[in-house]
């Protein structure tokens, strides 16, 4: 059984196409500059595992025409995988806004799709882009295909009420349903499903604190196979700082800014996301890599915008530890998670008290599925590749087969 795994942004779609049988990886690939507003043409890549690469320009001006380029590369050119796009049995779509109304994964129908919509005010950038490749994918593909939408923040609907309120006057929750929804879910659902496989014991049976690291941040509590609590809130901009975005702060200082700088709600909104966090305190960038580089060549802000990060991540871990009374696993996923060594063994250094100890020679693996604490350790600590397209995959195979 082949799943066709999409997500689609704005003016990009993200594939790959999964054999459920092994969970192998059959191809991935790109479409980018859909809708370009000056009329330039999209670009496709698509590749394999056995290492073709096909690449190509196409008309692209809607989602729709890419999703043909899309069939093309997988049925026809030098990179085919299939015959026939009848080989795929059903579609699963990343959605990153599922508010409180969907807890769960589930089959795309037109309701569902109108629900999806009506969430975009809660996630402006991402929901309308998500609606968009589902639509195509109805146009291009017909009804007969199933097609699942699996949301990033339904793994977070177990956070207790005391957990994602915000102390503000209960009237905004029953008028505009303000509160933590959490993102990232389909990630740390993967993570910390995957280090019980790898420790051999039920989740169920585990508290786990999940990390995961990249341009975008978020740590998760998962405590009996369940989120407790999760740092990103109303908005993906809250937690811990970021490639860009600024995280947890006092919310007075937004508003002292405005007013010193007379800017309006959404030049706010602006800098919190896109000019915070490492970038903002670096003055220089928003790559981890390069802010490594550049701490390590002496530059002092690019040094105190990595102890500012490890601080804050230290702070979240500690703190979940505490709300679930102990802690069995701590995760390291994401582009950061993965491949920044450094930045683990400093987290780690800091709960010593808990008996935590690194094997040197394992943290200095970047990319790959292993256990860099000490046999010895008390805490175990662990490195998991995501495979967000995989937990998709899985969700929508086990939706259709109901």
């Amino acid at each position: 059984m082949k799943i066709f795994v999409v997500n689609a942004g704005s003016s990009t779609l993200k594939y790959q196409v999964i054999d459920m049988t092994d969970e192998s990886l059959v191809c991935k690939g790109l479409c980018d500059r859909i809708g370009a507003a000056d009329g330039s043409v999209g670009n496709i890549t698509h590749k394999t595992p056995d290492g073709r690469v096909y690449t190509a320009e196409a008309p692209m001006p809607t989602h729709a025409e890419a999703f043909e380029s899309v069939v093309y590369a997988l049925t026809k050119s030098d990179a085919k995988v299939m015959d026939s796009f009848s080989e795929i049995s059903a579609i699963g779509h990343r959605v990153v806004q599922g508010g409180s109304i969907f807890a769960d994964s589930c089959i795309i129908t037109d309701e569902v799709i109108d629900k999806i919509e009506e969430l975009s005010e809660f996630a402006p950038l991402h929901n309308p882009a998500n609606v968009l490749g589902i639509r195509a994918c109805v146009k291009t593909f017909g009804k007969d295909i199933p097609q699942v939408a699996v949301f990033d923040t339904s793994f977070h609907q177990t956070i207790p009420a005391k957990a994602y309120m915000y102390a503000l006057p209960y009237e905004y929750y029953e008028k505009y349903g303000i509160r933590k929804f959490g993102f990232h879910g389909t990630s740390h659902k993967y993570v910390s499903d995957r280090v019980a496989d790898f420790m051999g014991k039920d989740k169920k049976d585990l508290k786990i604190v999940t990390c995961h690291l990249g341009s975008g941040c978020s740590i998760s509590a998962v405590k009996n196979g369940e989120c407790i609590d999760t740092t990103m809130g109303f908005t993906p901009v809250d937690g811990f700082m970021m490639g860009t975005r600024c995280g947890t702060m006092d919310p007075s200082v937004l508003t002292y800014i405005a007013k010193k700088e007379n800017l309006t709600p959404d030049q706010i909104n602006d800098i919190c996301n896109k000019k915070s966090g490492v970038l903002g305190i670096s003055c220089l960038t928003n790559d981890n890599r390069d802010l490594v580089d550049a701490a390590q060549s002496g530059d002092q802000k690019a040094a105190l915008a990595l102890d500012m990060q490890s601080y804050q991540i230290v702070k979240f871990i500690g703190s979940y530890i505490a709300a679930m009374n102990g802690v069995d696993a701590i995760v390291f996923a994401g582009g950061i998670g993965e491949n920044n060594p450094e930045l683990r063994k400093d987290i780690c250094d800091s709960f010593g008290y808990l008996g935590i100890k690194i094997d040197d020679e394992a943290n200095h693996i970047r990319g790959k599925e292993v256990k860099i604490s000490t046999n010895d350790s008390g805490v175990g600590v662990f490195v998991i590749p995501t495979n967000e397209e995989l937990a998709i995959a899985r969700d929508t195979l086990a939706i259709t087969n109901k």
